[in-house]
């Protein structure tokens, strides 16, 4: 019977720079990994042949401190979020808009969400509209696309920086109750 396959490891030799990148001793990830600080040492000055299971658990050390250093939404979030129900009329969501120089509003019907606009939604309905109908007066039900998506307070940068390639806005939740709105415009913020 043949022995199981062993997952591959990242080049060892990277190790010295993660570490520094993360601020941390060769004490301290010695600690974290369970193995000593001469082994760390010479394992980054390649003077010893490394144990698969000890630098296993170095990489493992190192990905715990990076996960824990990482921006999470709570952290950029903005808390107030400004939305519009979804039976008020479009002139009134572009007045909030205006009012709270945002480019896009939740939609929410009873506290909930249930859409989300846009300004590209709204232009579309001024310059291109379904019926005789006036834009503005017509429900924000009516125009709205589907709600935004929704992340934990505790939703890392990389999972947000993915979301907002495709969405205009993400909102953060904990506890099921909406805590915050996360657009492009903090993500700069966070990254700058």
């Amino acid at each position: 019977m043949a022995a199981p396959p062993i997952a591959m490891l990242p080049a060892i030799d990277i190790i010295p720079n993660r570490r520094r990148k993360l601020g941390l001793t060769q004490n301290q990830l010695a600690d974290m990994a369970g193995v000593s600080q001469s082994y760390i040492a010479k394992l980054e000055a390649g003077k010893i042949e490394p144990s698969y299971l000890k630098v296993k658990s170095i990489f493992e050390a190192l990905d715990r401190v990076e996960r824990r250093k990482e921006v999470s939404a709570g952290e950029i979030m903005t808390k107030e979020v400004v939305s519009v129900e979804a039976d008020t009329y479009i002139h009134e969501a572009v007045e909030a808009m205006r009012k709270h120089g945002f480019s896009q509003l939740p939609v929410t019907a009873e506290g909930k969400p249930v859409g989300g606009i846009s300004e590209r939604i709204l232009l579309d309905q001024v310059l291109y509209p379904d019926d005789d109908k006036p834009p503005g007066m017509r429900p924000v039900r009516e125009v709205m696309e589907e709600s935004f998506p929704q992340v934990s307070d505790d939703a890392p940068l990389s999972l947000l920086s993915s979301l907002l390639k495709y969405y205009p806005a993400v909102l953060v939740q904990r506890k099921g109750e909406i805590v915050g709105i996360i657009t492009k415009a903090d993500l700069l913020g966070a990254i700058s």
